[in-house]
């Protein structure tokens, strides 16, 4: 028997190691590009819903953050800041919303991803020429 008889078992060790973190890399990446989709669905839903209440409560609560915060939970997200400004004008305006949402990674362990989406709301007077 020759002395290399172990380094094939330590070689085969080293590179079943490697395929393993090399898998957990990949499944961590997958878990932050779902999560990251999520958040940003959830930070542009608490805009849009948010948007339009910054001029008329529209049958809600009257309060766009609380707007934001509820539809981003419904989302499965927490709302971080929501830049909206009840404005009762018929001016333009832009509401922006940062939502987060956790996520546990194999390699880095928990982790919280944040995403910002903005919203335009434009009120209409209807009826009015």
């Amino acid at each position: 028997m020759t002395r290399e008889t172990g380094a094939v078992g330590l070689l085969a060790a080293a590179l079943t190691a490697l395929a393993v973190v090399l898998a957990l890399m990949v499944i961590d990446v997958a878990r932050v590009v779902a999560v990251r989709g999520q958040v940003a669905t959830a930070a542009d839903a608490a805009a849009l819903a948010a948007a339009p209440v910054t001029f008329s409560s529209f049958g809600t609560s009257g309060d766009p953050a609380r707007e934001a915060a509820v539809v981003a939970a419904g989302n499965g997200a927490r709302l971080v800041e929501c830049r909206c400004p009840v404005d009762r004008s018929w001016d333009s305006r832009v509401v922006t919303v940062t939502a987060a949402m956790r996520t546990s990674l194999a390699l880095l362990g928990n982790r919280e991803l944040i995403a910002t989406s903005s919203a335009e709301f434009r009120p209409v007077a209807l009826g009015q020429r």
